[in-house]
């Protein structure tokens, strides 16, 4: 079965219109689906909800927020029914700011995969709607500087690609996706390599068509790096006092990425410092969940 086949024309179209690959997303959708039946059947649905009927679930905002995830969650309905006379309406789309109340998907089919798809489908909406309502929070704080609030590889085991996209939907940007789209020298390939610009230059040797950024600790650090000719310095706990000096050292030559000891509280003066990234692991790894529920509605 195709991915395309599995989720309808029109739900595999939003996620590859959203830069997410159908095919690459059904391992995740089908496991979420069947670990809520662990090999068995749903026995309260089954014995309480009739073969044959009908019904639409609205999946609803309890909470304010961003949304994120809304094509995902669809596909669970999708590869649940499998379009087996399965209607889906949209009521908000990713990146949406919602209210309590705002219906964000409204499926109408057979009641029993209604149900069987519901709390796999909450729980993709609650999740990435947590990260990009995060990620928004962030966003804003910046708003007025050059900077641009980055994610990490700290992801949940399997959804990185979501989880990144929640972070896009929420205004913020991504960080290397994999260990191969981009080069990170961090203090353990400094203490391997013999040194920073050591380091920086074999990388640069190995792979020279691969960006590379580099995390530095000290300003002598940072003038070894930028005399190597690294054009992307990661400032690694840094005070923003510091950041501002490495700025001003930097002159240009590099673009600079504050990490380590961030928080809410202190992101608009980061910001402020003058660097281009705020590189921010509790995007995607602390996150609450925004607050989804589901309203079912029979059929008369």
């Amino acid at each position: 079965m195709t991915a395309s086949s599995m989720f309808g024309a029109t739900v595999s179209r939003m996620l590859e219109d959203a830069h997410l690959d159908p095919k690459a997303l059904e391992p995740l959708i089908l496991a979420s689906i069947e670990e809520d039946l662990d090999g068995g059947v749903d026995v309260t649905t089954v014995a309480t909800v009739p073969a044959d009927q009908r019904a639409t679930l609205d999946l609803v905002a309890r909470g304010a927020g961003i949304a994120a995830g809304i094509p995902a969650a669809a596909a669970v309905f999708m590869a649940v029914s499998g379009d087996d006379d399965l209607e889906i309406m949209f009521g908000a789309s990713d990146g949406d700011r919602v209210e309590p109340g705002d219906v964000l998907i409204s499926v109408t089919g057979l009641t029993h995969e209604l149900l069987r798809a519901e709390r796999p489908a909450l729980n993709m909406l609650g999740h990435l709607g947590g990260i990009a309502t995060l990620t928004r929070a962030w966003a804003d704080a910046v708003v007025g500087t050059k900077a641009a609030v980055r994610d990490t590889r700290k992801t949940t085991p399997g959804m990185r690609r979501l989880e990144k996209y929640a972070v896009r939907c929420g205004g913020g940007q991504n960080h290397r996706m994999s260990l191969s789209d981009a080069a990170l020298v961090k203090d353990n390939h400094v203490l391997a390599a013999g040194g920073v610009a050591a380091a920086f230059e074999a990388v640069r040797r190995a792979f020279p068509d691969v960006p590379v950024e580099v995390e530095v600790d000290s300003m002598e650090q940072l003038d070894e790096v930028l005399e190597a000719g690294a054009d992307l310095v990661l400032l690694d706990n840094f005070t923003p006092a510091q950041m501002i000096i490495a700025v001003e050292r930097t002159a240009g030559r590099a673009r600079l990425e504050a990490s380590g000891g961030l928080s809410l509280l202190n992101a608009a003066e980061v910001a402020a410092t003058g660097v281009d990234y705020i590189a921010v692991g509790a995007l995607t790894h602390s996150a609450p969940v925004l607050d989804i529920g589901a309203d079912l509605r029979q059929e008369t």
